[in-house]
């Protein structure tokens, strides 16, 4: 493997990586809104509404 290489599936891996994270904060995200939504229509709401 040239150093080119190397670099080259370095930088790729590490764009998966980030992009696989990114990905699951944003499937998370969705999943903790879609929770908060269904609790407030069930009527449980957050203690501190300051």
């Amino acid at each position: 493997m040239t150093h080119e290489q190397y670099v080259f599936v370095s930088y790729a891996l590490t764009a998966v990586v980030l992009g696989g994270i990114g990905l699951w904060l944003w499937l998370d995200r969705r999943g903790r809104l879609a929770e908060l939504k269904r609790l407030e229509e069930a009527g449980i709401r957050r203690r501190s509404e300051g």
